[in-house]
C-alpha cells in the first residue's frame, strides 16, 4: 500500500508525442505543481516518425521539458508512432499507468485534430479511462494485481484545430515557464543554433509559437486575463460556488 500512495497522482497528463502536453497545457500542468499538486505525464510514443531530430534527441528534450515543468514523474509507453491502435494491447498499457498512479484528474489529447495521431490517442485514453475501473480487467505491477481505478475527470487538449473550450484555466503567471518547457525541444520547434539544412516543418517556422501565443490570448480575453489555455470534457461540469467563476 505505501508504494502505491507513492505513486499516486492528483494529475496524470497523457499525451501521444513529447511536446504535446507542453504545447497545449504546459501552463495548466506549472500551475497546478506551484498550487502544492502533484503531476505525472506519460507520453504514449517517442515521436519517431518526426521529421526533425531522433526519438533519442526527443528524449532528451522531454527530459529537460520535465525538469522546467517540476513534473513528479515522466514516462514513456513506447507505442508506436503513427501506427498505434486503440484496442485491447494498446488500452492494458493505458490502464496499466493509470492505475499505476491512481490520478484523480487526466488530461490527454484533443478527440480531433488535424495530426490523425491526436485523435485517435484522445478516444484511447477515453476508453482507458472507463476500463480502468473494471475490477475483471487484471493487470499487474513488479508482479502484484493493480487494483481497478478510475479517474473522476479526464479533460482534452484544444490542439491545432480550434474547438470551443468547455473550460479555460488562467495561465498568465506560468506562460514564460510554458514557453520555456516548449523550447526544450530545440529540435522541432524554430530556434537559430539549430542544425543548418534541416528540414522546414509546419511547427518549425517562427510564427508557429505566435500561433499558440495568439490561441492563449483569445481564451484569456475572454476571462480578463492575459493567457490562458482551453480543455473540452465530455461531461458536464459543476461548481460548488457560483462567484468562482471568472
Amino acid at each position: 500500500m505505501k508504494e502505491r500512495e507513492d505513486k499516486k497522482l492528483d494529475i496524470l497528463v497523457i499525451t501521444v508525442h513529447p511536446d504535446d502536453a507542453e504545447l497545449g497545457c504546459g501552463g495548466t500542468i506549472a500551475k497546478q505543481i506551484a498550487m502544492g499538486r502533484k503531476v505525472g505525464l506519460v507520453d504514449l510514443t517517442r515521436g519517431e516518425l518526426g521529421t526533425r531530430g531522433t526519438p533519442e534527441i526527443r528524449q532528451t528534450e522531454a527530459d529537460n521539458a520535465a525538469t522546467i515543468l517540476g513534473l513528479t514523474v515522466r514516462e514513456n509507453l513506447g507505442m508506436r508512432d503513427g501506427f498505434f491502435q486503440n484496442d485491447e494491447p494498446h488500452q492494458l498499457k493505458v490502464i496499466y499507468a493509470l492505475r499505476k498512479y491512481q490520478p484523480e484528474i487526466v488530461i490527454t489529447n484533443a478527440l480531433r485534430d488535424r495530426h490523425p495521431d491526436h485523435g485517435r490517442a484522445g478516444e484511447l485514453v477515453n476508453d482507458a479511462v472507463f476500463l480502468s475501473g473494471l475490477r475483471k480487467i487484471k493487470t499487474a505491477d513488479d508482479g502484484m494485481d493493480q487494483a481497478p481505478h478510475r479517474p473522476r475527470l479526464v479533460l482534452q487538449l484544444i490542439q491545432d484545430e480550434y474547438i470551443k473550450p468547455d473550460i479555460v484555466v488562467d495561465v498568465s503567471d506560468y506562460w514564460e515557464r510554458k514557453i520555456e518547457a516548449i523550447n526544450a525541444y530545440k529540435s522541432q520547434f524554430f530556434n537559430e543554433s539549430y542544425q543548418e539544412g534541416e528540414p522546414e516543418t509546419y511547427i518549425s517556422k517562427p510564427d508557429f509559437l505566435e500561433y499558440i501565443e495568439g490561441r492563449s490570448r483569445e481564451y484569456g480575453k475572454y476571462i480578463g486575463v492575459k493567457h490562458a489555455e482551453g480543455f473540452t470534457c465530455r461531461r458536464l461540469l459543476g461548481v460548488d460556488d457560483v462567484f468562482a467563476l471568472k
